[in-house]
């Protein structure tokens, strides 16, 4: 994106995959490959890259589209009920276990399981799943009945898997199993002329969930995104901008600086930074959007032109926005108001 208004028509990638950059093509040009296979596909990044909407990616890609899509996020299931959610259950087969239950192998079966944080998974497990994946059969706990079970697995993880392995914190033959086609998700670091695209894709979304309409994006804004490192990657960016939509009070993208994102958020300093916005586009609105001169609106504020300037700057006020809403509001009496409310 190059100018300041929003463009609605971003390119967008199949399943919410936002982006352009030579990095994130070579990724899905991997998910193209591989997606019409049953192949087990393990992907590498860190935490917050999108590593899951890769997994959706490639299910919707292959031929088991149409059947369940099925996630275990091991680093979130305790190690006492990982087996019984994996696997399932029969009734009485441990205390509480007071009905049968099917685990997310019988949920998933003819269609892909994401064992997400898959290096969390319980050692003592470990072979079970390759047993699965090796014999594609199960038997729920408490059961000695085996079941056949067609799944295609896809893990992630921001693990470095062969140290584990070396540390014997991961189960070498587990490994090697999962390793069969593995594609590493970039970090935003590293695509960051997607930073634009994932920007305005946000904006749009949390602006329409919120009703609220915000149409500008200062490239100041932008070009300060761009220079962030982003060690939270796609994750962190959208958290910053749900938070900026909220805290936007017209309809230029108000955002603050990243280094405060780690931060709690200072309610003082944004009633304050509210109030002083409101008033200074009261007073660009009394002036028509001019800011210098005798009857401009820094003479009016008391301040210098400069000094206007830069806090409309950090305050996301854009003069030519004044003024559109000012030819808006004279083509359409009542426009103006209406929006605000």
């Amino acid at each position: 994106m190059t100018g300041d208004e929003v463009n609605n028509d971003s390119k967008e990638s199949f399943s919410g995959i936002v982006g352009e950059s030579s990095g994130l093509r070579s990724v899905l040009q991997l998910v193209e490959m591989v997606a019409a296979t049953s192949t087990t596909v393990l992907l590498l990044g860190e935490t917050g890259t999108g590593k899951e909407l890769i997994a959706r990616a490639i299910h919707e890609r292959s031929q088991r589209l149409r059947q369940p899509f099925v996630t275990l996020n091991c680093a979130a299931i305790p190690s006492s009920l990982f087996e019984s959610e994996l696997f399932g259950h029969e009734r009485g087969a441990f205390t509480g276990a007071n009905i049968q239950r099917a685990g997310r192998l019988e949920l998933a079966d003819r269609g892909t399981l994401f064992l997400d944080e898959v290096g969390d998974m319980p050692l003592e497990l470990q072979p079970k799943l390759l047993r699965t994946l090796q014999e594609h059969t199960y038997e729920r706990l408490g059961s000695a009945r085996t079941k056949n079970v067609d799944v295609r697995l896809v893990a992630a993880t921001n693990c470095d898997l062969e140290q584990m392995v070396e540390e014997k914190q991961f189960r070498s033959d587990l490994y090697y199993r999962l390793n069969v086609f593995p594609i590493r998700v970039p970090p935003l670091r590293e695509r960051r002329e997607d930073i634009p695209l994932l920007i305005q894709h946000f904006t749009q979304e949390y602006a329409r969930r919120m009703n609220k309409r915000i149409d500008t994006i200062p490239p100041s804004t932008i070009q300060k995104l761009q220079r962030w490192s982003w060690p939270g990657n796609v994750r962190e960016l959208e958290n910053l901008i749900q938070r900026s939509v909220i805290l936007s009070s017209n309809s230029t993208l108000s955002v603050s600086p990243p280094e405060k994102m780690t931060s709690a958020i200072d309610a003082a300093a944004v009633v304050g930074n509210l109030e002083e916005q409101k008033r200074i586009v009261e007073i660009l609105q009394e002036t028509k959007g001019r800011i210098s001169g005798p009857n401009g609106a820094a003479c009016r504020l008391g301040v210098k032109r400069s000094t206007l300037l830069d806090r409309m700057k950090k305050l996301g006020i854009d003069a030519r926005e004044v003024r559109k809403s000012l030819r808006l509001s004279d083509l359409f009496p009542g426009s103006l108001s209406q929006r605000d409310n």
